[in-house]
């Protein structure tokens, strides 16, 4: 091989390499498959600070907590004068439902309920398989 031929070749490679990196950062390496559903009704006279302490602490799990795949959250969107069953929601995604018994059995999420619960009235918890 002559040494233009052999320049080519480190070229294509470092390009092809390059390339992997790239798509390996932005391509989903966990597929989600089981979604949860978190909605939240805090208690009369909670105040906001105690609400923005919730948001932040639960959008804090993904990064604490390995089997989360995704999060996402906000507050419940009403028409005017109606009066909301729970005031915010969080949406979380998971490979496999062992997943969620770890995320429920970790350390962060338990604390995370104990910084938590007092400010709550009520919560409802659902669990769905995602479709593709």
């Amino acid at each position: 091989m002559n040494r233009k031929a052999i320049g080519y070749a480190l070229v294509t490679g470092f390009f092809l390499a390059f390339a992997l990196i790239i798509y390996g950062a932005y391509s989903p390496a966990r597929k989600a498959q089981k979604q949860r559903i978190v909605c939240v009704k805090f208690k009369k006279g909670v105040e906001n600070q105690a609400v923005e302490q919730h948001m932040h602490g639960f959008a804090s799990l993904k990064h604490e907590i390995p089997q989360i795949v995704n999060y996402s959250s906000g507050r419940t969107i009403l028409p005017d004068g109606a009066v909301a069953d729970y005031d915010v929601m969080h949406y979380l995604t998971f490979q496999s439902e062992d997943d969620i018994l770890a995320y429920e059995k970790s350390e962060a999420y338990r604390q995370f309920i104990e910084r938590n619960k007092g400010a709550w009235e009520k919560i409802l918890v659902v669990n769905a398989d995602i479709r593709q």
